[in-house]
């Protein structure tokens, strides 16, 4: 993946283009769409605006907010074996039976353990008129950098 991305910088492309980049596809050893791609649409939903992430530094002001409310959108399994603190669990597999009993008047920090589930639950309450920000690195990253 880096000498796709080191050709790419090579060839003057930008984040816009990595979307479009076609490369090798077996399904033993890659998904249809590439991590390179993946982090083409990433970054250009961050420049255009579609997601606002934050990052792990910044979630202790979140947490001072007593308007804020960081959800927690993993399993009740996942959920168990380790949170970051103050959290409430709602897995986004439940997310949209369950918007009524979320307050719109709130912001939401939403993350997953990676990002993925955090991104489709900020999709989700975005659209449905939340205030809402995604934990760029989910929980994977806030435990590596704080470990209970």
């Amino acid at each position: 993946r880096i000498d796709v991305i080191a050709t790419a910088i090579k060839g003057n492309l930008t984040v816009f283009d990595l979307p479009e980049i076609e490369i090798t596809y077996a399904p033993p050893f890659n998904s249809a769409k590439d991590p390179v791609n993946i982090v083409g649409y990433t970054a250009e939903n961050m420049l255009n605006g579609n997601l606002e992430m934050i990052n792990y530094d910044d979630l202790f002001q979140y947490q001072e907010d007593k308007n804020a409310i960081l959800l927690d959108v993993r399993t009740p399994t996942e959920f168990a074996r380790g949170s970051i603190k103050g959290s409430i669990n709602l897995n986004v597999d439940d997310l949209r039976e369950n918007l009524t009993q979320l307050d719109k008047n709130r912001n939401y920090v939403i993350y997953c353990q990676v990002g993925l589930r955090g991104y489709l639950a900020y999709k989700i309450l975005k659209n449905n008129g939340f205030k809402v920000v995604n934990l760029n690195g989910g929980y994977g990253l806030w435990s590596m950098i704080y470990p209970n």
